[in-house]
């Protein structure tokens, strides 16, 4: 460690804890690492000195390369269900954690093949991995769960993908990265110590309250399906989709992790799908309350021999928490639209599911339109009565709306202005694996304050070319 940083300790909760699931590992060199991207306020919470961050020795530190004395880096193990399809062997096969520091977990991608890398090279390139601090700053402003991007690392090596492209290895924060596919690995083991130990490792890093439960692992089960139930309904309010929500990229946290072929809506439909290997439109916008409650069937049947000694038998129980799913989802994107809407509490349900009507048929600009209903709540219904063709729906629905007296402040403290469109993303990506950082240092400056207009910046708020927009996970 430089003299300008005191001393790093990272733990190894997670090794000492679950050492069936690591593989002691070392990330790769870099020949010559740069810095493209750091969050200062991400380093500061972790007791890091961006100024030494960004020193020889912090980018050491970045990319795994040089560890504090003590570190045991490790690669996590698990399974998961990838499009419905079960791949019993998965893990971090470019990725290492590092260890746990503030009481979250530091964890790198792009550093190298590990033992779960299944023929690949486990590197990463300088676009998906700005990607990621880009959307992921996004949806932290945004007061969505998230994994947090603390820098990306230029490496100096060139990683062949489609093209040659600059490499760059990507250090992130969570809360934890255990997933549901780490709990299928443990069950796919046979092995009860191991599933109750993981079990117990989860409760005490996000429910501790568990422990105490009379069937821990079913308290759990119940802690996540709520979490998850809240994240989607988040991801639906702003038009967020994952594209890839395979039960190895859903958090036991309630975290939003991996921001692969992601994007964000620009016209509303339901049948939005982004990402380039989704061909079936599993995870579509509209889908994703279904898929998540999906993946969180295949958790109950991970968790099945700590609910009852006979899995059989827990199966009941498990369902009936597995059943809540969909009523919580649902008492969230209601609860967030009637603020997205400015309603007061007691306002008829029925104003925000007749407005998703209207939206699913009208397909305007997603996050235009809410914006621009606070305009409306101020008296100008133009803005918001322009993005949408059924002019007699919108009238009437705006007429009853209206007549409820919605509040615009706050409708402009939870509807943003700015969201990370998709071709403002592509272009800042593009120029930055050209060299040039400056476009997406200013779509980063802009997205931290989504909440916020700023004159002269139009055209951060304004929707993209016709067309879906077609994204990829960049392995």
């Amino acid at each position: 460690m430089s003299s300008t940083q005191t001393a790093v300790h990272l733990g190894h909760r997670f090794l000492d804890a679950l050492p069936e699931l690591s593989v002691p590992w070392q990330a790769e060199g870099t020949p010559d690492p740069q810095l493209l991207a750091l969050d200062d306020e991400v380093a500061a919470g972790l007791g890091l000195d961006p100024a030494w961050l960004r020193s020889p020795s912090g980018l050491g530190f970045l990319t795994g390369t040089r560890v504090p004395d003590g570190a045991r880096p490790v690669a996590q193990g698990y399974a998961g269900h990838q499009f419905g399809n079960y791949s019993p062997r998965l893990g971090d096969g470019r990725a290492l954690l590092l260890g746990d520091l503030a009481g979250v977990d530091l964890h790198l991608k792009g550093s190298g093949r590990t033992p779960w890398s299944r023929g690949g090279d486990g590197l990463a390139v300088v676009g998906p991995m700005l990607r990621e601090f880009v959307v992921g700053t996004a949806m932290h402003a945004l007061g969505i769960p998230t994994t947090r991007s603390l820098a990306v690392v230029g490496t100096g090596r060139v990683v062949h993908r489609e093209t040659p492209q600059p490499g760059a290895v990507l250090a992130r924060t969570a809360a934890s990265h255990l997933r549901v596919g780490s709990f299928q690995l443990a069950r796919a083991a046979e092995d009860v110590d191991l599933l109750r130990r993981l079990a117990d490792h989860a409760i005490a890093l996000h429910v501790p309250a568990a422990a105490d439960a009379e069937v821990p692992a079913l308290a759990l089960y119940d802690h996540v399906v709520g979490v998850q139930a809240e994240l989607l309904a988040r991801w639906m309010l702003v038009g967020f989709v994952h594209g890839v929500m395979n039960t190895d990229n859903m958090t036991i946290s309630g975290e939003t992790i991996d921001y692969g072929p992601c994007a964000f809506l620009d016209a509303h439909d339901a049948d939005t799908v982004f990402s380039s290997i989704d061909s079936g439109g599993r995870y579509r916008y509209g889908n994703q309350p279904l898929a998540a409650q999906w993946n969180l069937a295949r958790f109950a049947e991970a968790l099945l021999p700590l609910v009852h000694e006979d899995p059989e038998q827990g199966i009941p129980a498990a369902v009936a928490v597995l059943e809540t799913f969909l009523p919580r989802y649902e008492a969230a994107w209601t609860a967030g639209m009637r603020a997205k809407l400015g309603l007061a509490e007691d306002a008829d349900p029925a104003l925000a599911t007749d407005l998703q009507a209207l939206l699913d048929a009208n397909h305007p600009d997603h996050t235009g339109f809410f914006r621009a209903l606070s305009t409306a709540a101020r008296g100008d219904v133009q803005p918001a009565r322009d993005l949408v063709l059924d002019l007699a729906a919108f009238d009437a629905w705006t007429t009853r709306w209206l007549a409820t007296g919605p509040d615009a402040d706050a409708m402009e403290r939870v509807n943003p202005v700015y969201v990370p469109r998709n071709h403002l993303v592509q272009e800042a990506l593009e120029a930055a694996t050209a060299g040039d950082l400056a476009p997406m240092d200013q779509l980063v400056d802009v997205l931290r304050h989504p909440f916020d207009e700023r004159p002269g910046q139009d055209r951060y708020a304004a929707p993209g070319p016709a067309g879906t927009y077609v994204t990829y996970c960049g392995t």
